[in-house]
């Protein structure tokens, strides 16, 4: 058997685990000395590249010294649980990578429980060493506090560590002795990821990831467990719910370097391989399923993945700008899309509703479900969603919410403002911990609370706050949050915003338009700044042309620049009775019900007052 190593590389969000990736690629001489690879090869994707996460996890391989180390890049959100669960699955050890400044972050704590429930070896990796104040040695003990706390072994716990910067490309046994590159923490990982256990048996591999050809169409990848794997080999491939379907291999491919390769050679257990089935277009394998001997087929057990944490209502977009930039607008449409991101994603559920146009999503999280509308959005699909809402579950009788632990660090002039936001949100504060000139606060909060919870604590801060949180345990319902919510500044007319109108209006909030932006009856285009209370208004009225002049009629209208939601945000931001209207080039927040008078007349159905 040839010499691999199977590893995973964990980390918080951007705590430098896709440099890190690069540095080993071009250790291992990957490229030529004159090649342009730009940064974070890895992150191919564009909104990877944009928001300087991973989402989707990859696998690349580096041949070192005699060895072959596949390399398996994961999420680092908990939001991409379901992305993490199964790549750790092709792994035999992981490198857990840590900013030497901040420290262990709740994703950090999130991928290593993960990592010590599969009984994977760790090798630590203090990174960012360079960064100005950080503590690389007691970063180093908190990491082992960290792992202590969620039950490792006496193995694990015995933890090699390398110190150095990915970004200056360097890693080496003392964080204050810079090295010549990173061959350090490559002969860790040859000397301390162990090679894959390979148990007694016939042919079985769980596929883990899926991938897509548009020649060859959709491909499996995973680790083979145990037997061989050849082209042409009859296999059983065993489904999630223990169906079996008998097939054969038609072709294989091993991963080399960033792409992969097509062998003819037999592979043997332990190796991450990528397999092309002679199946019927009718038969669909999915992330979970099993590749089984064909005459004696054991299936693995499933992959468990942690649950949904939230809903959000898609539906088609119905507004009066309907179609006019999107290539896909039906529901089957988005009901094809919605149904295609369920074999690959495995967090997500997608359930029917009453009405055949809306479809239910669940979710991990803001985070998670906005990566899949932003993908679609791209596509060219029009689409609207509704206000985010955590999932309630009854548990021994008693109505629970999901609980998550949010991080927030802070300068220390601005700690008690947060203190104040959080705890108003049902936030529970744990502990406060000093490192540097800024303050890390713990709280315990509803995952309700954490909805809209960044803006406000941005603003809190004058946008210095660093904001993480992790899903804990459904909790008894915690009591309704007075969010202080201010009403809407909501469009009267269909036309074009005028500067005219805007200026006169500036004193009834701020606006999310601006002149010139095509706006249309019934659109949210504003905040007003009476708590609770819409405020209808007419935004298109031109300036009346006559002959009389006047030096303070000619003054130029003046207009305050309009606040721009990201996506996430705008998802934030949406009240109960708004939608928000996604299409490839804008994002729309409005009212359900667009007339004024059905508006009122819905109110007082409800039980409210018409104002």
């Amino acid at each position: 058997m040839q010499n691999i190593r199977n590893v995973a590389i964990i980390a918080h969000v951007d705590h430098g685990k896709t440099t890190l990736v690069d540095r080993m690629l071009h250790q291992a001489k990957l490229f030529r000395d004159n090649q342009e690879t730009g940064d974070l090869i890895l992150d191919n994707n564009d909104l990877e590249r944009e928001r300087g996460i991973t989402i989707l996890s990859k696998n690349v391989s580096v041949r070192y010294k005699g060895y072959k180390i596949n390399i398996i890049d994961t999420p680092g959100h908990s939001d991409f649980g379901g992305e993490v669960e199964r790549v750790l699955n092709m792994a035999d050890g992981v490198l857990l990578v840590v900013d030497a400044f901040e420290g262990p972050m709740p994703q950090t704590r999130f991928v290593l429980q993960k990592a010590i429930e599969l009984g994977l070896k760790p090798i630590v990796v203090i990174n960012k060493v360079d960064k100005p104040n950080c503590d690389p040695e007691l970063t180093q003990e908190a990491v082992f506090d960290l792992m202590f706390n969620l039950g490792a072994n006496n193995d694990q716990l015995d933890f090699p560590t390398a110190y150095g910067s990915a970004k200056q490309g360097w890693m080496g046994p003392e964080w204050d002795k810079p090295t010549d590159d990173i061959s350090y923490l490559m002969d860790l990982i040859i000397k301390h990821i162990p090679e894959p256990k390979v148990p007694e048996g016939n042919t079985q591999m769980m596929l883990s990831s899926l991938d897509y050809s548009s020649y060859l169409g959709r491909i499996a990848v995973g680790r083979l467990n145990r037997g061989t794997l050849q082209a042409g080999q009859p296999i059983c491939l065993v489904k999630r719910d223990g169906e079996k379907i008998q097939s054969k291999i038609k072709e294989l491919y091993t991963f080399e370097g960033l792409g992969k390769e097509r062998t003819k050679n037999c592979i043997e257990a332990g190796e991450i391989c990528a397999v092309l089935l002679d199946l019927d277009k009718n038969v669909m394998f999915e992330i979970g399923d099993t590749i089984c001997d064909a005459e004696n087929p054991e299936p693995l057990p499933p992959i468990k993945v942690d649950e949904p944490t939230m809903s959000m209502l898609f539906t088609i977009n119905n507004s009066p700008f309907f179609g006019k930039e999107g290539k896909y607008v039906t529901s089957r449409h988005i009901r094809e899309r919605l149904y295609h991101e369920l074999e690959k994603n495995l967090a997500m559920r997608v359930e029917e509703t009453n009405s055949p146009d809306s479809l239910l999503v669940y979710g991990r999280g803001i985070l998670h479900l906005s990566i899949l509308i932003e993908t679609m959005r791209r596509e060219g699909y029009e689409l609207q969603v509704g206000q985010p809402k955590v999932i309630i579950k009854e548990i021994d009788g008693q109505k629970c919410e999901p609980i998550e632990q949010l991080t927030v660090l802070v300068p220390e002039e601005f700690s008690s403002k947060v203190i104040d936001v959080v705890t108003r949100r049902k936030g529970e504060v744990g502990t406060i911990d000093t490192k540097g000139d800024r303050v890390q606060l713990d709280f315990t909060i509803p995952s309700r609370g954490i909805i809209g919870l960044r803006n406000t604590l941005l603003t809190a801060t004058n946008g210095e706050a660093v904001i993480a949180s992790r899903f804990l345990e459904f909790q008894p319902w915690k009591g309704d949050i007075d969010d202080h919510k201010y009403g809407a500044l909501i469009a009267k007319e269909t036309g074009e915003a005028t500067a005219y109108s805007i200026s006169k209006l500036q004193d009834r909030g701020p606006f999310f338009i601006e002149p010139g932006d095509h706006v249309y009856a019934g659109e949210v285009i504003g905040e007003s700044l009476r708590p609770g209370n819409d405020i209808v208004i007419n935004v298109v009225t031109a300036k009346n042309l006559t002959n009389m002049r006047s030096k303070s009629a000619d003054d130029k209208s003046t207009c305050t620049p309009p606040i721009k939601f990201s996506l996430e945000e705008a998802m934030e931001y949406i009240r109960e009775d708004e939608y928000l209207e996604i299409t490839p080039s804008h994002l729309r927040i409005r009212k359900i019900i667009l007339d004024e008078i059905e508006r009122k007349r819905a109110r007082i159905a409800a039980g409210e007052s018409g104002e």
